[in-house]
């Protein structure tokens, strides 16, 4: 999505996609994500109300045994591996534009992508930005154009006058997510986890409705330039490339992986996507701002959900602020958020090494290894610790705005 803002207060949100998109994997509302929430009405309720309803997640070995299990804190400003704020992506995408779609104030257009940002060549403040669309809208002009299109975000490229992986930082992984028309848990809102060698690792999660979500992901060493580039031509060629590469890869890797690469030939909302961080020294151009993951993805560490979340209101609340002078308010924007991104873009040490070994000695290794620090607790207390997306939620102070009706 961009978010085009005239005066006024006056949104114009911009989604390539005919309508709303309610499918995606499930994401997790965490630190400044949770403070945020909290200060909008209503939003916390309407969360809960639509969350994944998963219980913990059970780590299991080829043959179905588990060897470890991790639950949710059961307090949400200090949260585990596991989140009292689990919902999935589009459940939170109809809450959101629920709470929106009425007001006078924002306009949705969907079926529709920015082609072309016209301001200053030198960025400087010329008091409007001149944007053209791909299929049809008319050419306005608009006071801010924000990108908020994801980690390739293309609106980027056009704003900061880039390549779209320009400020790009590869992690040679990657992700695909979709859903099978069976529950292979059989009941239980208990998800499960598994690793075979080579770095592959699935999640097979509950959905209310019956059926389960599935997360399959290739971690490779950071010098296996290859893998990368391997699943960027399959992504180019569409999903049944995409979905005949991951067949390959995970082929012999045990436990339910046969029916669940069966599932993801049948799934009818399979997504997949490159893990990567996106590193920028600047989020904001003249008139031209980042926001989420087009401009910070974090990659590993599971704060972009709460990034993104954070950096609306805190570029909102700035810009409000600010009234009458948007430089200053996109300034202080990129200050306030600074401190945040950088923490929660730290990957933990030997993070894909601990998620997804590369050998059978290593999983073995990392299995009695996690098998213990469960038993023993250790990772309650260590996992605070551990990234940025599991600090307490008053770690990063938010102000309260005045907002401007």
């Amino acid at each position: 999505m961009q978010w085009l803002a005239k005066a006024g207060a006056h949104v114009t949100v911009i989604e390539r996609f005919p309508q709303l998109r309610t499918g995606g994997q499930s994401i997790d509302i965490r630190t400044v994500g949770v403070t945020v929430m909290r200060k909008m009405a209503g939003v916390e309720a309407a969360v809960r109300a639509k969350t994944t309803q998963i219980d913990g997640l059970s780590f299991v070995r080829e043959d179905g045994r588990p060897y470890g299990t991790i639950r949710a804190t059961g307090n949400p400003d200090q949260q585990s591996l596991v989140s009292e704020y689990e919902i999935f992506r589009g459940d939170l995408s109809q809450i959101l534009f629920d709470m929106t779609k009425n007001n006078d104030n924002i306009k949705y257009v969907f079926g529709e992508q920015v082609s072309s940002i016209q301001q200053q060549p030198d960025g400087k403040d010329n008091e409007s930005v001149t944007v053209e669309f791909a299929n049809g809208y008319p050419k306005s002009e608009y006071d801010l154009v924000v990108a908020c299109d994801g980690a390739t975000s293309r609106t980027r490229a056009l704003g900061l006058g880039c390549g779209v992986r320009d400020h790009m930082k590869t992690t040679n992984c990657w992700a695909a997510y979709f859903s099978i028309d069976q529950d292979l848990l059989e009941g239980s809102k208990i998800g499960q986890g598994y690793s075979a060698p080579r770095g592959r690792f699935l999640a097979l999660g509950p959905d209310p409705s019956g059926v389960n979500r599935v997360t399959l992901m290739g971690i490779n060493p950071r010098d296996a330039h290859d893998a990368g580039l391997l699943f960027r031509k399959a992504m180019a060629q569409g999903d049944n490339a995409l979905k005949q590469l991951i067949a390959k890869l995970y082929e012999g890797a045990g436990w339910k992986t046969n029916e669940l690469i069966k599932g993801m030939f049948e799934s009818k909302d399979f997504y997949a996507s490159e893990i990567v961080q996106i590193k920028i020294p600047n989020l904001v151009k003249g008139r031209f701002a980042l926001i989420g993951d087009a401009g910070y993805a974090p990659g590993f560490t599971g704060g972009g959900t709460s990034l993104a979340i954070a950096g609306a209101y805190v570029l909102a609340g700035e810009v409000c602020r600010h009234k009458g002078n948007l430089a200053e308010g996109l300034k202080a924007y990129e200050e306030r958020m600074r401190p945040i991104i950088n923490e929660l873009q730290k990957v933990p040490p030997l993070v894909p090494a601990i998620l997804a070994p590369q050998t059978a000695w290593g999983l073995w290794l990392r299995n009695n290894i996690f098998a213990f620090i469960v038993w023993t607790r250790i990772l309650e207390f260590g996992q605070r610790f551990f990234a940025g997306a599991f600090a307490s939620t008053d770690k990063h102070e938010l102000p309260d705005y005045d907002w401007v009706a």
